[in-house]
């Protein structure tokens, strides 16, 4: 008898990553391809899981999606700016051939729990984490459970206050330079420098905007729900910014409320190889085996 595993998958817009691990999270088996149809790149996912006995299924994945469990449309992607994603029954289809436990989420609640489970918010009671990326995203966990009410957050479309220096228009269609996302994804990089970012170097003037966003998108996310850990992932910002994150955070406070140390309450992930949200959708894998 085969060894039963957990599978992840952490569906992006741009690329899918699924793997199997055993029970203590040990990877098995890692591979990645492209997103392209919701039919073709399903039926990826589900060749290569066909490969193992299955226990059980976390998956986090790119949104808008619903995640409310009581939902006529749960486990389906909502409105989409990817073309051709919108309305399809993500979780359906992989119900169709794998009758297991599944437990579906977004992909940045994913890369939240692995690192609350095994990464740089372990053991601490309250986690906000930001993913900045080709999209901005936000989620939250408190003891264990993900904050959300009739929806998921959208962190990423909160309000900021545009650098006094940015002249930048925005890159969000709905919210211009109103927003964290339309400030500080990573096609801002490009949008402001006619640059990629990944050619950026570190020390631009752009990077300094993107502290100033996160700084102020910790603040008031401390001030509203002063969690133990804020957490930032994604490309955009590497560990040698945060130092700058930490002081604009420490400059929108000005003074007023106590805080931790800016060092330990202001962090990376420190899952190595990019591999939060799949220790995450491990660990939402045997959520679901209990749940």
């Amino acid at each position: 008898m085969r060894e039963k595993l957990l599978g992840s998958i952490e569906a992006g817009g741009t690329k899918f990553v699924v793997a199997v691990a055993d029970f203590d999270f040990n990877v098995k088996e890692i591979t990645q391809f492209s997103t392209t149809t919701p039919e073709e790149t399903l039926e990826n996912v589900i060749n290569f899981f066909k490969q193992f006995e299955l226990a059980s299924i976390g998956i986090g994945s790119f949104g808008p999606v619903d995640v409310n469990i009581e939902s006529k449309t749960y486990g389906h992607v909502l409105n989409t700016p990817k073309a051709n994603w919108s309305g399809f029954d993500f979780l359906g289809t992989l119900k169709r051939t794998f009758d297991i436990p599944m437990y579906f989420t977004t992909d940045v609640n994913a890369s939240a729990y692995g690192e609350y489970i095994k990464g740089s918010a372990r053991n601490a009671n309250s986690v906000v984490y930001f993913t900045l990326g080709t999209g901005v995203g936000g989620g939250a966990l408190q003891d264990g459970q993900f904050i959300s009410g009739i929806a998921h957050a959208e962190m990423g479309h909160a309000t900021v206050i545009a650098h006094p220096e940015d002249t930048y228009d925005g890159g969000c269609p709905f919210h211009s330079n109103h927003c964290f996302e339309g400030l500080a994804a990573g096609p801002t990089l490009e949008g402001r420098t006619g640059i990629k970012g990944e050619k950026l170097p570190r020390d631009h003037k752009v990077f300094d905007y993107i502290s100033y966003y996160a700084g102020q998108i910790a603040f008031n996310t401390f001030v509203n729900m002063a969690p133990e850990k804020i957490v930032f992932g994604g490309s955009v910002l590497q560990e040698s910014d945060m130092p700058k994150v930490r002081a604009y955070f420490k400059q929108f406070n000005n003074g007023y409320v106590a805080t931790p140390d800016l060092e330990e309450l202001i962090v990376r992930p420190s899952i190595e190889n990019n591999g939060s949200a799949t220790i995450g959708n491990f660990g939402l894998a045997v959520r679901a085996l209990k749940e």
